[in-house]
């Protein structure tokens, strides 16, 4: 009997020392992330629209966890993806204006995947275009302009890879709706019936080219829709699924502007077995934060030199709260878009710093292109001369002040600036210091990446302004606010 001791303590130890083994053994979750491109967060059926449709999306937000506060690093498609896939902010990344890249030597996201043992594969719109062969991916295809050929490319990896054999997957996928060009038929939606975002111009021609919009939402969507299929179908039950946009729609104070129809987007996660399926959190987070996020899902570690932080505990219903703030920043597009701005949101209220005032505020909206809407644009400078709520739109369009400054709750549209009301100036102050604070964090140069629009200039904003999307260059540096 005394010699069967030590026989059931050495049993024991072995049970007992195998159970950490077991469960580093357990297997990887597959991953997808679907992104859609230039989408705001309230142009989707499962944040309340009822103007589009978007049955996949709604799918997808009964089956997991929908994000009311969701937001984006950049209002442009270059910085913001660099944001995701780095977990820098912009000024840390070196991805500032549009076009531009992160910095060659830091580290990405697929390195940190590949690290876990992930084959980490990119199709469509993932990077900035031809960015993607920069950031390291196994296997990457379809990442040129409006290239939709990704989304069946993606659905046939699917179908043809031995998951039996195969790595753990972490699959992106990146759809080009409902980038411009948008489809030139409505696709069965009634110009007439649809709603328009505050600050429009009520034309026939802008009715028009929402319904455009709102159908290049949809086939968005329907991207969305056959990579869910095709997930369910081919990879494991416990697929973690993220469905969001890279920032708001081009649309005149949605992309390229740090107001909520720019940085709040759609962000949904399905994970079965974690997420409860139909529900959502207020809970912000901020693109930045995907990295960690997913990789502590995956057994990983959240990296400690980065922007992000892991939100992981939201998903399994462990905390209601993230961040208390985000900050979004956004340098400019070419010649097209020449307008640092930066910003601090809370629940509550929303602080805008511009950094040049005295520069002239435009886009491809406004401007001649062959990828803008002057079509309709125009229409809203003609109302402008005799309308002049129409004027005043027009004007705030392009002419910026220093600061704004939001009440949310009270004006989610963002329509009236308090930064002039004498009751609101401790929390003017407040908020200024926390930019001002973050970008010395940040190490922010305010830098202008090209030759700006003035406003004492009308000729180099008009209708009749040159245009065109030079390569950024890099400006002689300003200072930074004070």
């Amino acid at each position: 009997m005394i010699k069967t001791i030590p026989a059931l303590i050495a049993a024991f130890l072995c049970i007992f020392n195998a159970q950490p083994l077991a469960a580093k053994q357990k297997p990887l979750p597959d991953i997808v992330i679907f992104l859609t491109d230039d989408h705001s967060q309230l142009d989707s059926t499962p944040y309340g629209s009822k103007d589009f449709s978007t049955p996949n999306m709604q799918r997808l937000a009964d089956a997991g966890l929908t994000f009311d506060q969701g937001f984006v690093a950049s209002p442009s498609c270059a910085p913001s993806r660099a944001a995701l896939l780095t977990g820098l902010m912009p000024a840390r990344n070196g991805a500032e204006p549009n076009h531009g890249k992160p910095h060659p030597e830091l580290k990405k996201w697929p390195a940190y995947f590949q690290e876990l043992g992930y084959e980490v594969v990119a199709f469509g719109k993932v990077a900035h275009y031809k960015h993607t062969a920069d950031y390291g991916f196994d296997y990457f295809a379809h990442d040129t302009f409006h290239d939709h050929g990704g989304i069946p490319a993606a659905v046939e990896f699917l179908k043809k890879r031995n998951n039996a054999k195969a790595k753990p997957l972490c699959l992106f996928v990146g759809s080009n709706w409902p980038h411009v060009p948008w489809p030139n038929e409505n696709e069965g939606y009634d110009p007439e019936k649809l709603s328009l975002p505050a600050g429009t111009v009520d034309t026939a021609a802008t009715r028009e080219w929402r319904a455009k919009y709102a159908a290049a939402v949809t086939r968005g969507d329907n991207d969305l829709g056959l990579i869910l299929d095709a997930a369910k179908t081919n990879l494991g039950k416990d697929t973690f699924f993220l469905f969001s946009s890279d920032h708001g729609t081009q649309w005149p104070f949605a992309k390229w502007n740090c107001y909520d129809a720019g940085i709040r987007v759609p962000l949904i996660v399905s994970w079965p077995g974690v997420t409860k399926p139909g529900t959502r959190t207020e809970a912000m987070v901020s693109w930045v934060d995907f990295l960690p996020t997913i990789l502590e899902a995956a057994g990983g570690k959240s990296p400690k030199n980065i922007d992000g932080r892991s939100f992981l505990p939201v998903l399994r219903g462990k905390r209601k709260a993230h961040r208390d703030e985000i900050f979004t920043t956004h340098s400019g597009d070419g010649r097209w878009n020449i307008y640092p701005i930066r910003s601090v949101r809370n629940a509550d209220w929303k602080y805008i710093r511009n950094l040049h005032p005295e520069y002239a505020f435009t886009t491809h909206i406004d401007l001649p292109g062959n990828l803008g809407q002057r079509a309709y644009y125009s229409t809203w400078e003609n109302a402008a001369k005799t309308d002049k709520q129409a004027a005043d739109i027009v004007k705030r369009y392009h002419a910026r002040p220093e600061e704004e400054l939001y009440d949310l709750k009270a004006d989610p549209g963002e329509q009236r600036n308090l930064a002039d009301d004498p009751r609101q100036a401790s929390r003017l102050k407040k908020m200024r210091k926390e930019v001002e604070k973050w970008m010395r964090e940040q190490n922010d140069q305010s830098t202008v990446y090209n030759e700006p629009r003035l406003l004492s200039d009308p000729n180099s904003y008009g209708p009749n302004a040159p245009s065109g999307n030079v390569a950024p260059k890099a400006a002689p540096k300003s200072g930074k606010p004070s």
